[in-house]
């Protein structure tokens, strides 16, 4: 931010060599280099607190309402072009105002269907009252289980909106499927205006924050895919995240009065919880997070309050949510709980942790890292043991499996390592990035910061006890904590994204602020026009001014004719197998058959048939995930009579064959479905190609081929009841009971 000069009583009447270092609400000191004055300045809306060349910035008094107002309006009318470009582009992709009922549920694919199922189920319950027993004490989602899904799955978005939308008066012009995706679509603006806050926050300037705004939206394919996965967790939670970011942001700045400083607190703690609500894989998003404040306490970076603060927020925002997922044992189990309560006792224990020299330091800090992780892992381990936690081992094994130097035969692993979403990011994200000239600046900005963050990182650890306070000071002062915290923030979380393409949502939103920080950075550019040899105040002021809008302006001529483009693009659904498939399930079988097939096909039936299903795509839970991995060996090399006891264990009525995975080549031999299935059960895998020695040679055909052939072995005990080019659908016969004489196979019933 700019500041005002405002002259001190010392300098009217005489020099003083007193210095005042008390900060008013408005104002900051400032301490010259080489020089024991202070200048304090008044902090204006929108500019810069740095201060650069001289003489005395004039400012007229109403310039900083007009730079506010300007910033605001700015805001708002990137995040409403975001929100209606990815409406409109959701319209043109599949025509969806002139779609049936039925093919605009099949539209919400895989997972996002069974989430808006609950929606809708909230919506057919006669009362709000018998809709939220009927999630609390449901028998549908599982066959021959009855579960709490508002303790299983985060649906208290589908529950809120269900509510909401039964007692708006908006059901006469709105109905219900377009109030649920425009309130999707309208957190993606929310989305934007958090990181147009952040790096407005960061840089003092509002046009750092119309840029990062501006590369979210040209970024689309890499910053969001809310536009064809409505419902997925992510594009609820992540604008959440945002907004927590930009209030960690604010409450970092020196300069905030004590009531502000709770008000951020109250918006943290509100941001965290909603975060933390709407999705699943929260905990380990702020472990991160977690890693990130203990970094910065351990550089002397934040104060013990900051991260005391911080560390609670966490929690309160975790336990929080606990109480409202009926005690859910899977966040009492997460490995952040266990690192903050182990960070924060070590860090009682360990009084003395930042006294001392360099290598005194040093030491200190990686004992007391050692001390904080063996007590995480233990805490997390005797935490697990007692609560009987497995709802998330498929994630840990994951994680193993993918950083292990060997291969891996588990199938649950497997199957995420397998998908090209679960994989390394590809290089071309890059290229899409550098195209729109936001790799650019992000990279020469990272750089930059972690340079100065090792040197005032450095320079902190050297601090003697004995340090005089003028040296304790200027280290304090040398980096900027929120600017630190945003810094670790993109580099951790780029880290992540580079290792799993799927978590790159998480970072190239955030990477937007912090590239536009990097443009429109007072500090930035100072340091590169003092190594130029040209620094002066309106030099600064016209660069951070011009280089922004230049940029600006490339976009737009660049981008504006393909977005324009790109919203012109008509496209229509068309998937009509599926289609008969689901008006078949409705019309030709009783409401309470239960169906068994994949994951993704299943949570379809449930949301446009409401038929019982024996699995779905929600795997955070143990039993499901063992039951999933029997379902599926319909497409492994199996007997009939085994097949048929599986399914019948499950308690299916119908089971569901698919073509696309039964004879599936999207993936590489070794990762489609069957091959899994082959490896998991020890068999050799179809196809040319080397095997391993172990694996054996299967006593029988694969099921889903076999059963298509109608063989008598079959034929006894699945009857075909439904077939199009893509589905065969198969009904279980009951086997008849048997005579106590005959050794015969049972024969079955029609």
């Amino acid at each position: 931010m700019e500041c005002r000069k405002r002259k001190r009583p010392s300098e009217s009447y005489g020099h003083s060599d007193k210095v005042d270092d008390r900060r008013s609400p408005a104002g900051t000191a400032f301490r010259s280099k080489g020089s024991s004055q202070v200048q304090e300045g008044v902090c204006l809306p929108g500019t810069s607190a740095t201060f650069s060349g001289s003489g005395t910035l004039v400012w007229w008094p109403w310039e900083p309402c007009v730079t506010m107002t300007t910033g605001l309006l700015m805001a708002v009318v990137l995040a409403v072009a975001q929100a209606w470009c990815v409406n409109a582009i959701h319209e043109n992709l599949l025509w969806f105002s002139q779609l049936m009922e039925v093919e605009r549920e099949i539209s919400f694919r895989t997972e996002c269907g069974l989430y808006y199922s609950y929606y809708k189920q909230m919506l057919q319950a006669p009362s709000i009252q018998e809709g939220l027993l009927e999630l609390i004490h449901d028998n549908l989602t599982e066959s021959r289980r009855t579960i709490n899904l508002l303790q299983r799955m985060n649906i208290y978005q589908e529950v809120f909106l269900s509510v909401l939308y039964r007692l708006l008066p908006i059901k006469t012009y709105l109905e219900p499927v377009y109030f649920y995706i425009y309130t999707v679509f309208s957190l993606q603006a929310v989305y934007v205006i958090a990181l147009y806050l952040t790096a407005w926050l960061l840089s003092g300037s509002w046009l750092a924050g119309a840029l990062a705004g501006l590369w979210y939206i040209l970024n689309r394919v890499d910053t969001t895919r809310v536009e064809f996965t409505i419902s997925l967790r992510e594009n609820w939670s992540l604008p959440f995240l945002a907004l927590q970011v930009a209030t960690i942001t604010c409450y970092l700045r020196p300069q905030l009065t004590s009531f502000q400083q709770k008000v951020m607190v109250w918006l943290m703690f509100v941001t965290t919880f909603c975060f933390c609500l709407t999705w699943q894989f929260n905990q380990f998003i702020l472990l991160i997070q977690a890693l990130i404040i203990y970094t910065l306490d351990c550089v002397d970076l934040l104060t013990t309050t900051q991260v005391t603060t911080l560390y609670l927020v966490q929690v309160s925002g975790l336990l929080s949510v606990w109480l409202l997922q009926f005690c859910n044992s899977m966040i009492l189990g997460s490995l952040v709980l266990s690192f903050i309560v182990a960070a924060l006792f070590v860090r009682h224990c360990q009084t003395d942790l930042k006294v001392g020299g360099l290598l005194v330091r040093l030491s200190k800090i990686l004992l007391h890292s050692v001390l904080v992780f063996l007590l995480t892992f233990t805490i997390n381990y005797l935490t697990k043991k007692a609560l009987q936690v497995r709802s998330d081992e498929h994630i840990f094994k994951f994680i193993k499996s993918k950083f292990a130097l060997r291969p891996t035969r588990d199938f649950d692993a497997s199957l995420y390592l397998c998908e090209e979403a679960f994989g390394l990011l590809p290089l071309d994200t890059l290229e899409r990035l550098a195209d729109t000239l936001l790799l650019y600046p992000y990279v020469p900005t990272l750089l930059l910061l972690s340079g100065t963050l090792a040197v005032a990182a450095f320079r902190n650890l050297s601090c003697s006890e004995g340090g005089s306070a003028e040296e304790k000071k200027g280290a304090a002062e040398a980096f900027r904590s929120d600017v630190a915290y945003n810094l670790l923030h993109t580099l951790l979380y780029g880290l992540v994204a580079f290792s799993t393409m799927r978590m790159k949502y998480i970072w190239t939103g955030h990477m937007c602020a912090v590239a536009a920080h990097g443009v429109c950075s007072a500090e930035l550019w100072t340091l590169l026009l003092r190594t130029l040899r040209c620094n002066s105040r309106t030099l600064l002021r016209i660069v951070r001014c011009a280089v922004p809008l230049l940029i600006v302006g490339f976009l737009y001529f660049k981008f504006w004719p393909k977005l324009m483009n790109e919203l012109s693009e008509l496209r229509e659904f068309y998937d009509p197998d599926t289609v008969e498939l689901m008006t078949w399930i409705s019309t030709k079988t009783p409401k309470q058959a239960v169906f068994a097939g994949s994951m993704q096909l299943l949570a379809g039936i449930k949301l446009c048939t409401g038929r019982v299903l024996t699995n779905h795509p929600h795997y955070e839970d143990k039993d499901l995930r063992d039951r999933t991995r029997q379902v599926y060996q319909v497409y492994a090399r199996r007997s009939p009579e085994e097949v048929y006891g599986i399914l019948r264990a499950a308690g299916a009525d119908y089971v569901v064959l698919e073509n696309s995975i039964c004879y599936e080549r999207r993936h590489r031999r070794g990762c489609r479905l069957r091959d899994l299935l082959d490896l998991a059960n020890g068999h050799i895998m179809d196809g040319p190609g080397e095997n391993d020695p172990d694996l054996t040679p299967a006593e029988h055909p694969r099921f889903c081929e076999a059963i298509q052939t109608d063989g008598a072995a079959y034929t006894a005990l699945f009857s075909r009841t439904f077939q199009n080019k893509t589905f065969h659908v198969y009904r279980l016969k009951k086997k008849r009971r048997k005579t106590p004489r005959s050794p015969a196979e049972p024969a079955a019933t029609p």
